[in-house]
């Protein structure tokens, strides 16, 4: 029996992968749990369309990407901190200031896609940072910590 599968399957196969298993697994446990559907030929044509549109897409988005990492590159960021007398800093910085402050130059950066280099921020310094902003495009950030 020949299926295309609609998500990952351990063992077994990827998503939009067309597979040919046995009659009684496909039948009695992948058709009824919705793990796959039936590769029939109207059913081929169909996850054809659909894999050349995302391959569109995803061509899209990953230029868009590069683009930012392209205009990122030379950003100099500096995050002020509030420092003691020896230049260790009160609490850390983390990836939520640098996000900030590229907000402030004008790039809208999740905080959850930056990494920080090393272990936490402690003291007053020069640093960086890896942005990914695809998964294949990631760019390095260097900011600078200062007293404020």
């Amino acid at each position: 029996m020949k299926i295309i599968l609609k998500q990952d399957i351990a063992g077994l196969g990827s998503k939009n992968e067309i597979l040919t298993v046995k009659d009684g697994y496909g039948r009695n446990y992948l058709l009824p749990k919705g793990f796959a559907v039936l590769a029939t030929e109207s059913a081929q044509k169909v996850l054809a369309e659909n894999i050349k549109q995302r391959a569109h897409k995803e061509a899209r988005i990953k230029n868009d990407a590069l683009e930012i990492a392209k205009k990122l590159e030379n950003v100099k960021i500096e995050i002020g901190a509030k420092t003691s007398t020896t230049g260790k800093i009160f609490g850390s910085v983390n990836n939520i200031q640098i996000a900030d402050a590229l907000a402030t130059k004008g790039f809208e950066i999740d905080r959850k896609v930056i990494t920080i280099k090393g272990d936490t921020i402690k003291e007053v310094g020069s640093y960086s940072a890896s942005i990914k902003l695809h998964r294949e495009v990631s760019v390095e950030v260097e900011f600078t910590v200062v007293a404020e």
